[in-house]
């Protein structure tokens, strides 16, 4: 009980509403019950404290139970034997290279640069709507083993990832909540339909992916947590 009881309490450290119900004395009283049944009811006492003071978060949370995570337009499955990507996976539905200039005006959002990497070596877009506007810009960097991924936070998924547990944590970025994947994983694009294409699957690298203004990011390549963080917190 004091594990769970310390992990609630670290918790608290995560929250920024302003005023969040006050559900410590209904959790305190679903744990102090017997066994052998306080296991359970404490997970369950655990999920509803997330859902209830994390408001932002809701779906995201929910899923996570199920062991599909949706967060900052990313789905991310946990299992045991990740689907494998094909030998030679395509490019982004639609992807094509363009100046920095160009993708600037290609995109809905505004182009972050990471001052820890500085100018990207090659920028693309990828995934037009019927108007010419582009769903995807992406930076990169090191000869293409680092990129980083932006796309229109208000839109609905566009990356699904099949990791193996335990590689992904809750970190934070600025404050805000962010998601980190260790280790390569499986990656697909999901189209603006909604459909996962399996033609895209490829291996990726360690990710972090967060989201800022609207605009959700994805940080790929052999970085170590703590430097991921560091490159997301730089973004200018």
């Amino acid at each position: 009980m004091g594990d769970l009881e310390r992990e609630l309490r670290d918790l608290s450290a995560w929250l920024e509403t302003p005023d969040p119900p006050d559900v410590s004395a209904r959790v305190r009283v679903r744990l102090r019950r017997p066994a052998p049944r306080w296991r359970s009811i404490a997970a369950v006492a655990l999920v509803a404290l997330l859902v209830a003071v994390l408001p932002p978060t809701r779906a995201a949370i929910a899923d996570a139970v199920t062991g599909l995570l949706r967060f900052a337009g990313v789905s991310i499955a946990t299992s045991s034997a990740p689907t494998r990507p094909s030998s030679m996976p395509s490019p982004l539905p639609g992807q094509r290279a363009v100046t920095l200039d160009e993708a600037e005006r290609a995109v809905r959002f505004p182009i972050r640069l990471p001052a820890k990497l500085g100018p990207p070596e090659q920028v693309l877009v990828a995934d037009p709507d019927p108007t010419g506007n582009y769903r995807v810009a992406t930076l990169l960097y090191d000869g293409g083993a680092l990129r980083v991924d932006a796309f229109d936070g208000h839109l609905n998924l566009a990356f699904h990832k099949e990791a193996t547990p335990p590689g992904v944590d809750w970190v934070q970025v600025n404050g805000n909540f962010a998601v980190w994947v260790d280790g390569p994983h499986v990656l697909s694009y999901v189209d603006r339909a909604g459909e996962v294409r399996e033609e895209t699957a490829r291996l990726a690298a360690s990710t972090l992916i967060w989201q800022d203004d609207d605009v959700s990011y994805r940080l790929e390549g052999a970085l170590t947590k703590a430097k991921a963080i560091e490159v997301a917190r730089s973004l200018r």
